[in-house]
């Protein structure tokens, strides 16, 4: 028997999926973040093998025909090829290999098209695209330092500042103060601000905060509206930097978003995100996608394998249904 190994990597969480060259599932798992950044390629590729290993291992040990491996963190050439020399090496890893930011994933879960772009706001943000004549348009997405702003951490964080600056004084009254206190459980921003200057607050709850910006957005609060329009802006300022770059602005091209901030669904947003487009990228068409990351991942296995349209239908269903 032989099967494909696909894997997803974000920044909150690892999917490990093992499907068979029929595109049936047979091991699928949900690990904790693996962070190259922190334990370098060689520690990510040796945690990967720990936990691939154990699943191979319970079904026999299959043959390994195709491998795709999409992870957050890997946002340069320099690391696409250091991760593909380290997994070359892995016989957990073996036949085609794919290995590239998990933003391709992304773009492959919601299009077939050559020329294409896609913008991932989920835990952060980034964004991809490319054209049928090869030329490929990325973005660092290291934060701050990139000139990042947005998905989950970004709006948690606007969450905590725009109420910290209500209950001080210095900004407008918001709906967000009393929302940031109840979900952290504390009586005062005070509390909330010395929680997290102690440590006793870990900075990891601060993307599940970003939920509160559109419920204050719902009820109408101002504060937390704008920061909705924002995101909406920065979503579209990625999208149309690609296309832009890539010589496209203007042309037919979907535009595939998706993350946890795009799958929550929020109206405002979307409908912020494909006015805006509409605006400043005519022939622009947005394409929501709401299958799990790992989809793409091991779809792009699968094309490694030339495998025809009835297998990458098995492929999407079987991920989906089990996701």
């Amino acid at each position: 028997m032989k099967v494909v190994v696909a894997i997803d990597g974000g920044g909150s969480k690892t999917d490990v999926a093992i499907l068979g060259l029929d595109g049936s599932v047979l091991s699928r798992a949900r690990h904790g973040a693996f962070t190259g950044h922190m334990v370098g390629e060689a520690g990510t590729v040796k945690q990967l093998g720990v936990v691939v290993g154990e699943s191979l291992a319970k079904l026999g040990s299959p043959e390994v025909a195709s491998t795709s491996v999409c992870f957050a963190d890997i946002d340069f050439p320099f690391e696409v090829a250091a991760y593909t020399a380290q997994l070359s090496e892995c016989t957990w890893a073996g036949g085609k290999l794919f290995v590239d930011n998990d933003t391709f994933a992304l773009l492959r879960a919601g299009t077939t098209e050559a020329t294409a772009v896609a913008v991932v706001c989920g835990t952060g943000m980034n964004c991809v695209g490319q054209t049928a004549d090869g030329q490929v348009a990325r973005f660092a997405a290291l934060g701050e330092v990139s000139g990042d702003w947005g998905g989950g951490g970004g709006l948690g964080l606007m969450a905590i500042w725009h109420a910290a600056r209500a209950a001080d004084g210095r900004g407008p009254s918001t709906a967000l103060e009393s929302l940031v206190l109840t979900r952290l459980g504390r009586a005062s921003m005070d509390d909330v601000i010395i929680g997290f200057h102690t440590g006793e607050l870990s900075d990891v709850r601060i993307p599940s905060l970003a939920p509160l910006i559109f419920e204050a957005g719902d009820q109408g609060d101002e504060v937390a509206i704008g920061v909705i329009d924002r995101q909406a802006d920065e979503i579209v300022a990625y999208a149309t930097a690609a296309m832009r770059r890539l010589g496209i602005l203007g042309q037919p091209c979907p535009v595939v978003l998706g993350g946890g901030v795009i799958a929550g669904g929020h109206r405002r947003l979307l409908d912020g995100v494909e006015q805006r487009l509409a605006e400043q990228a005519p022939g622009a068409r947005c394409v929501i996608v709401k299958d799990p990351p790992i989809v793409g991942a091991a779809l792009l296995a699968f094309d490694a394998l030339d495998a025809d349209a009835t297998v990458l239908g098995a492929v999407r269903s079987a991920l989906a249904e089990a996701g």
